[in-house]
């Protein structure tokens, strides 16, 4: 059975624009980025909006649904009332293109800063080994599908934007962590995490994790562990001798 769902979404774009009421059908089983068609269809057709896989799998449907940050093809309808009205609006953190449609270039700037994975020297492409429990930890931060729902939620940058020269955000912060807790990765990590990438910005309010469609543990796994390992590096009392004895 369907209904006549009510539906305010955000309509406009770099220079000005407003929230816009609709009414659409709504059947069962069906998701917000399937109303979101449907209004592109019925009464809407130039009504902006990014998408591919409608999976969940390729972050693309990024938007706030009802001030929350979610994927469009991921949210149900059967998680509303028929009566309640279901605000669409862009992510708040990044700027607008047009209508649901926002410029994520951001993200892209921040993962080129990020120094590439780096072997051991003189270890060739195919000489890799490893071993499944040394990879085991920082495997989970694989399932990434880079939606940057954790960007736009994430309070440092969406309520700050002088921060965002200095601060990567938690998805790329948790690849500084990935590709630290690597085995055969030599790089200096934890420096350029505190220095470069802002990680003393991160306050841990979880945001990041609570929004996360992977259901990731960014905070716990990534950013808390990586915090820690930082702060050994800086202020634990013998391992600052010790650096002392070795430049010595």
């Amino acid at each position: 059975m369907g209904y006549d769902a009510k539906f305010r979404v955000w309509r406009g774009d770099s220079d000005s624009g407003e929230l816009r009421d609709y009414t659409v059908l709504a059947n069962d089983g069906e998701v917000v980025l399937d109303i979101i068609h449907r209004l592109q269809a019925t009464q809407t057709p130039d009504l902006a909006v990014r998408w591919n896989c409608k999976a969940g799998k390729c972050g693309s449907c990024s938007a706030e649904v009802n001030g929350r940050p979610k994927l469009l093809c991921m949210t149900r309808m059967s998680t509303f009332t028929e009566d309640e009205v279901i605000t669409v609006t862009p992510m708040r953190t990044f700027p607008v293109i047009r209508d649901l449609v926002t410029d994520v270039s951001f993200n892209y700037a921040k993962a080129r800063e990020i120094q590439s994975f780096t072997p051991p020297e003189g270890l060739k492409p195919g000489e890799y080994r490893m071993k499944q429990v040394d990879v085991a930890r920082s495997q989970e931060f694989r399932k990434c599908i880079e939606c940057f729902l954790c960007q736009d939620t994430c309070h440092v940058i969406r309520d700050h934007e002088d921060n965002k020269e200095n601060f990567a955000g938690p998805r790329y912060l948790m690849r500084v962590a990935e590709l630290d807790m690597h085995p055969l990765d030599v790089a200096e990590r934890r420096d350029s995490a505190q220095a470069e990438h802002g990680l003393g910005l991160c306050n841990i309010t979880k945001c990041c994790t609570d929004v996360c469609p992977e259901h990731i543990k960014i905070t716990d796994n990534a950013l808390i562990p990586m915090k820690e390992r930082v702060v050994d590096r800086r202020y634990d009392p013998l391992v600052w001798l010790g650096n002392k004895l070795f430049r010595r």
